[in-house]
């Protein structure tokens, strides 16, 4: 019976969609467009139809106006820039400005994130500092249109291709599942969206309706946008009340072999400990732990990043990232506790 419903409900989705997407003029285009004729195109359309339910005049019709962006191209093909170590890459995101405003969006949305905070124990401060990071509280959420984005580096970037492929039809199935103009949507030039940035994918994965209107809108609407990051946080291991990382003290001949190679949590406490790695935290030998180092403003920093700090890594896979959410985090508190 379950089965039948979900069937049922997504056949009316599916003619629903068909409806938007009629009333948007995406049948029956005359014009060629960038994808006009591509294969890979046909065979694209030939498996969300046969997969998914799409029709495929609809379809032809929609990647009629898609566009091959070269910038895009360019963007993502480009070396990659020189790696900015911890003394330079806080300042980019510490600022008074970007407290500030944080601090605004937190009195501005204080009802959601308390309670996104009891329902999912991820702390309102992680939640604007999360949105502060990606996109300055929503002041840049990307100008891209994501049919083109994600078209671009399906069909015209093949180291990542399976990858792109795979969010554009999740872009698909979220626009006919929210019933908006697949050519509507705008994000960032790999295809992240909305206030937190979330991809296609994670979208479907995550995001939640959390002011119960029927739709999920991380693009305008701040209280979706917050309960979406206090769900995928809750769903990557938040533990409520948990502590992120400890700062830690070294010394010996050993330190540095106690470093974590990569993002997981190989080592823990009492391993570190053992190699000259002590906190003034109280710490269970058993926790597991990243450990790294950073060049700080004022020389080595040595940190033991906690099971909380690699479900941050589990939004952007980079410990520095990481940490710029957890110190602003901090801040923001700090200065709205001292309002």
């Amino acid at each position: 019976m379950n089965n039948l419903k979900h069937a049922f409900g997504r056949l009316i989705s599916g003619i629903r969609w068909l409806g938007l997407a009629a009333s948007l003029g995406l049948a029956g285009q005359a014009s060629a467009g960038d994808y006009d004729g591509s294969p890979q195109v046909a065979e694209f359309i030939g498996q969300m139809t046969r997969d998914y339910g799409f029709a495929g005049e609809q379809l032809v019709g929609l990647f009629q106006q898609a566009q091959r962006k070269q910038a895009i191209l360019d963007a993502i093909s480009k070396p990659a820039e020189r790696v900015k170590p911890w003394k330079e890459y806080r300042p980019i995101f510490i600022t008074d400005a970007r407290i500030s405003k944080g601090v605004d969006f937190w009195n501005q949305n204080a009802e959601a994130l308390a309670r996104a905070e009891k329902e999912y124990g991820v702390p309102a401060q992680i939640i604007v500092a999360i949105i502060g990071v990606e996109t300055f509280y929503g002041g840049n959420t990307g100008s891209w249109r994501g049919i083109d984005a994600l078209s671009t580096l399906c069909f015209d970037y093949p180291p990542r291709a399976p990858f792109f492929c795979q969010q554009l039809r999740e872009l698909l199935l979220l626009t006919r599942e929210e019933q908006v103009d697949p050519l509507s949507l705008k994000g960032s030039y790999a295809g992240a969206m909305g206030l937190p940035q979330f991809m296609p994918g994670s979208f479907r994965a995550y995001a939640v309706d959390f002011d119960g209107d029927g739709h999920i809108n991380i693009w305008s609407n701040p209280t979706d946008a917050i309960g979406s990051v206090a769900s995928y946080f809750k769903r990557h291991g938040w533990t409520a009340g948990a502590p992120v990382v400890s700062r830690a003290q070294v010394k010996g001949d050993q330190v540095d072999s106690g470093l974590t190679d990569g993002l997981d949590p190989v080592k823990n406490v009492g391993e570190l400990r053992t190699l000259g790695w002590t906190s003034s935290d109280v710490l269970s030998d058993d926790i597991p732990v990243t450990a790294f180092r950073f060049d700080g403003a004022e020389g080595d920093e040595y940190w033991m990043g906690l099971p909380n700090f690699y479900t941050i890594t589990r939004y952007n896979r980079s410990a520095m990232y990481a940490m710029a959410v957890y110190q602003l985090s901090e801040q923001l508190l700090a200065k709205r506790s001292g309002q």
